[in-house]
Formats: C-alpha cells, structure tokens, sequence
C-alpha cells in the first residue's frame, strides 16, 4: 500500500530549436548555376559558328579606325607606315622576304633597268611611285569601307523593325570586297517561302544601304542564294529563277531609293550553288541574298594600255 501513496513526478524536456543559417549560400549558388550555364552556352555558341561569321562577328564590336596589325607599339597604325619606304620596325616582312633566286646588280647579266623593280623589292622610281599610290588607294578604299559599314549599322540600329532581325544581317569585310549579306534563320525568313518579294523589315533594311551605297564609287554585285531540299509546286519555277528574282527585286529597291544604275555590275541567281554552310546545304541560313560592294580595279601605269 505504500507504493500508492508515492507522489508521480512527470518531467518535461524542453528542445532548443537550432539557429536560423539564413538563405544566403542558396543565393550563391544560383549565381554559380547561372555563370555555369552561360558558359556552356558560349561554348555552344562558339562551336556553332563558322569562321566567316567569328570574323563579322569581330568586325562589328571592332572600332572602325583601328588596323588589323598587331605590332609595333599598340597606336591606331600599330606602329607601321602607309608608305612601304616610311618607317618600318627591325625585321618586318618587308625586309625579311627576300628571293634569293634574283641575280645580283654586278652579276653578269647586266645591271639591272632604273625604271624597274627586281623580286628583291628594289624599286625604280616608277615603280616606287606606282606602289606608293596603289597603297594610299587601299587604304583610302579600306577606310571608306570602314566607314560605309558603321553608317549602315548605325541606320539599321535606328528602326527598331529592322533591330529585331539584326542576327539576319552580316557585314562582312573579304578580299572581294564588302559584303552585306540578309540572311534567313530558323523561324524568321527574310523572304516569305517561295516569293520573291522580302518581308516589310527586309525592305526597310535594303532601303537604308541605298544613300550610303550610292556615296562610294565602288561597283556592286548582287546575288542570290536558296538552301537545298526546297518545294516548289511550278515545275518551270526553281530555285534558279527565284535566287534571280530575289537578286532582281534587291537592286529594284536599292534603285528606289537612291542607288544609280550604273553602279550595279551584276545581278545573277546562284540557287543551291554556292551555300553559305557547304557541308549543311539544308540549312535556312543558305537562303540569302549577298550585296557586295567590290574593291576597286587597280590604276593602270602610265604608258601601259589594259
């Protein structure tokens, strides 16, 4: 009976609740997903484009007053001259490539023409004259192209309809030439399908290269190009006649807005001949049209008939 009579002693335990860490790391690792996935989107771009658009790519971030060379001590001209007789750094390629196969002055062929050059770059004073003004026209000519190609982005980027179709137009610099290239994407063609009349942006586009085409003395091509694998209901209706009526319908409009008539050279339709992916000849980006503002012919010397 004495067990009954013992009170019953009921304890409690009290659990302290953990301190609150806070979300910060969560934040953190956000960011480090986020700069993770951006890098594999780089690299997935990068290895997606050819070297051609890398280089317009280049071209468009480029200053348009900077040179392409890389010596020297880093000024606008990279420390190199126009003139091939200005100053030139120890051991440039001018100095340095030197035939070997070209006969000395005493040798017993005779002594070499006042008025001509050897391989070894000897110029006469002719030919010294001649190629120092055929480099001041490349480059009055490369800056001129410089220039043209910043106008024109400057007038796309200024209509908002042709900014959102800037991935369709390159401009790119190449031996032939300059070139300005409308080019279809996936899902935004610049031409309807099969049509040889370009969507109201496309026309806006052309119509803005006209004034600042017409402004250089250069002569222009324009050609047309489709991708392989297309439809076409008209059997006397290819891709040969519609790369031309798109050709034709470009320099329609260039002429529309300024472009003189005897600026254009040539208007041709190139089809699937000349696809701007070689190995990939399906791909939409193949259905373009290319305007090409060429280089200009080099001067004849005096004395000398083409």
């Amino acid at each position: 009976m004495a067990d009954f009579d013992r009170p019953i002693i009921i304890k409690k335990i009290k659990k302290a609740a953990h301190d609150h860490h806070g979300g910060a790391w969560k934040i953190a690792y956000a960011d480090f997903v986020t700069a993770m996935m951006a890098f594999f989107l780089l690299l997935w771009l990068i290895s997606m484009t050819t070297p051609e658009q890398k280089k317009g790519l280049a071209d468009y971030f480029a200053p348009p007053n900077v040179s392409l060379a890389t010596s020297g001590a880093g000024g606008i001209m990279s420390g190199t001259a126009m003139d091939v007789e200005g100053a030139k750094m120890a051991g440039s390629p001018i100095d340095s490539k030197k035939d070997a196969s070209v006969s000395p002055e005493n040798g017993s062929f005779g002594s070499p023409d006042a008025g001509t050059g050897g391989k070894d770059g000897q110029l006469g004073e002719k030919d010294k004259s001649i190629g120092t003004s055929q480099t001041q026209l490349d480059s009055k000519e490369e800056q001129a192209f410089q220039s043209a190609a910043a106008s024109i982005r400057q007038a796309w980027q200024a209509m908002p309809e042709v900014a959102q179709i800037a991935d369709n137009l390159l401009i790119d610099e190449t031996p032939e030439g300059l070139n300005i290239e409308i080019v279809d994407q996936e899902g935004r063609p610049m031409f309807p399908e099969g049509s040889k009349y370009p969507v109201e942006a496309t026309r806006k586009a052309i119509a803005a290269l006209a004034p600042i085409l017409q402004q250089l003395p250069n002569q222009i091509t324009i050609s047309g190009h489709t991708a392989a694998g297309a439809q076409y209901s008209n059997p006397r209706y290819g891709p040969w006649e519609l790369s031309s009526d798109r050709a034709n319908t470009v320099r329609t409009i260039l002429g529309e807005f300024g472009l003189a008539d005897e600026r254009i050279s040539s208007v041709i339709g190139r089809s699937t001949a000349d696809p701007f992916f070689p190995n990939e000849p399906y791909l939409a980006s193949n259905e373009r049209v290319k305007i090409t503002l060429l280089h200009e012919a080099p001067p004849v010397p005096a004395g000398l008939t083409p």
